[in-house]
């Protein structure tokens, strides 16, 4: 009988391991998710609410829904807190002696008037996200049809 605990419980902990479902139940509210369902072409683009045995529930355009497991083929995740951050800089410098435009006057300067050496500086910074990985993919041996 004691072996047949231990197998029993064995077996148990190496379904758990190889549950699909497991890594879904690791994610944190408000991750972003593109979730696939079996009768859509398009990913549903939703946040994380909370997990159920039964359902995923995801907030879609500040509304609570609910989606049944067996109805979904796929569940990308975008991972939390990884952004690369772009920084680019540019200076460009202009010399009177070397720029025939230079020699123009503006509009509100006398006649041969000469312009001066400018320098103009641009900078900028962005954000980039993370793509979506593959958490969640429906097998052959997930939830039976309801």
């Amino acid at each position: 009988m004691c072996k047949t605990v231990v197998f029993l419980l064995a077996a148990a902990l190496a379904f758990g391991a190889d549950d699909p479902w497991a890594k879904v139940k690791e994610l944190k509210t408000g991750t972003e998710l593109q979730v696939y369902r079996r009768s859509s072409a398009q990913p549903m683009s939703v946040k994380m609410d909370e997990l159920t045995e039964e359902n995923l529930v995801v907030i879609n355009k500040n509304a609570q829904v609910a989606i049944p497991r067996d109805q979904i083929d796929r569940i990308d995740a975008r991972p939390i807190g990884r952004t690369r951050t772009i920084t680019d800089t540019a200076a460009a410098q202009k010399d009177a002696a070397t720029d025939p435009r230079s020699n123009i006057p503006g509009p509100n300067q006398p006649p041969g008037a000469m312009h001066q050496s400018s320098t103009t500086a641009t900078s900028g910074v962005a954000w980039t996200k993370q793509g979506f990985e593959t958490i969640y993919r429906r097998t052959a041996g997930s939830p039976p049809k309801k």
